[in-house]
């Protein structure tokens, strides 16, 4: 079952981040607190959004989907990024991940968003194999730049 996020969730949610930087191999890098993510899903402007995979049999979390809107100058319309997908490892395979992008998709198309976006690490291959399996497509054209901690202080002073 795919539900969208309540305010009552955000430990899950806190939780699952932490898993995925773990994941991810870099769980030093999640420091999102859970009242950051409070306030960015249900604050007095929501910048992001949440979905929850839930099992149906116990009714546990086993899965999120963190995303936000963005815009294509070229196309005219909104999209979606998708900032963050995970499933428990206990819980793969059992078609949360997929229901999660389903569930993304069929925002997208009921609000007229051209485009459904992610990064996903190079070593990721079984993430890879997944997203290929459902015909997305690797934009290897693009290079991901950022800009944080000192260097984007710099440069913003």
């Amino acid at each position: 079952m795919i539900r969208t996020a309540t305010p009552a969730d955000v430990p899950v949610i806190h939780a699952l981040v932490r898993d995925l930087a773990a994941y991810e191999k870099v769980p030093d890098e999640a420091k999102a607190t859970e009242e950051q993510l409070r306030e960015a899903l249900f604050g007095e402007r929501p910048a992001a959004f949440a979905h929850l995979a839930q099992d149906d049999a116990s009714g546990e979390v086993v899965g999120f989907a963190l995303w936000f809107l963005n815009f294509s100058t070229w196309r005219g319309v909104h999209g979606i990024y998708l900032e963050d997908l995970y499933v428990r490892p206990e819980a793969r395979g059992g078609g949360h991940g997929k229901a999660l992008l389903t569930e993304l998709a069929r925002i997208c198309v009921a609000h007229g968003y051209e485009r459904l976006e992610w990064s996903v690490l190079d070593w990721n291959e079984p993430s890879i194999n997944f997203y290929r399996s459902l015909g997305a497509l690797p934009q290897d054209e693009w290079t991901v730049y950022r800009l944080t901690d000192d260097a984007l202080a710099r440069l913003g002073a």
